[in-house]
């Protein structure tokens, strides 16, 4: 059994793993409103939520947030605001959480479609999201001690159907799919990968 961090468990997806992982392991849950709390941008927040938790196998994320605006709308700020929250906030975990990982322990964070598919106000976080797919490429060819880490990349979700429109014709995905890619990257052997759901 392993100890995981699920950062980001009070949300859809974030709940689903959590639970599908709680099914074998456990699980020590994280957000910015309940369990433990943290806060991604705020280094500090991160480095004391691995002090309170102590030693763990598997840090996994699923938290980030992006503005969506048209192209001509954004701003440094809003493209400064995702990068913060979403690509530095899970790079923080690494950085701070490393000491605490144990050896041949993992990370798994959270990118989405708009990596590789563009839609409509969707530049900043198609940006966001390719950031943190090269970061995750790049490190997984550096981390000491047989450390892991993987992105999940997953399209729309079913059960956020208010979305739906703004994703014309992607597929949808339920969220108890992206949770076993999240399983597969915790439980597998695998490392710089983006499991693409």
């Amino acid at each position: 059994m392993k100890k995981v961090l699920v950062v980001g468990a009070n949300g859809l997806v974030g709940g689903t793993v959590a639970d599908a992982l709680a099914d074998s392991h456990e699980v020590v849950r994280a957000s910015r409103s309940e369990g433990e709390r943290v806060d991604l941008s705020d280094p500090a927040s991160v480095r004391e939520l691995f002090d309170r938790v102590g030693p763990l196998d598997a840090v996994v994320c699923c938290a980030g947030v992006v503005p969506f605006k048209p192209l001509t709308e954004l701003t440094v700020e809003d493209y400064r605001a995702g990068f913060e929250d979403k690509v530095l906030g899970q790079i923080n975990l690494v950085t701070e959480g490393l000491p605490q990982v144990r050896d041949g322990g993992s990370f798994t964070f959270i990118s989405g479609v708009l990596s590789r598919e563009p839609i409509a106000t969707g530049v900043a976080a198609s940006a966001v999201n390719g950031a943190l797919e090269s970061f995750v490429m790049a490190a997984a060819a550096e981390l000491p001690r047989g450390v892991r880490i993987n992105a999940v990349s997953p399209s729309v979700l079913s059960e956020a159907d208010g979305y739906h429109p703004f994703f014309p014709g992607y597929p949808h995905v339920p969220a108890a799919e992206v949770a076993r890619a999240y399983v597969r990257s915790v439980d597998g052997v695998e490392t710089g990968k983006t499991f693409r759901v």
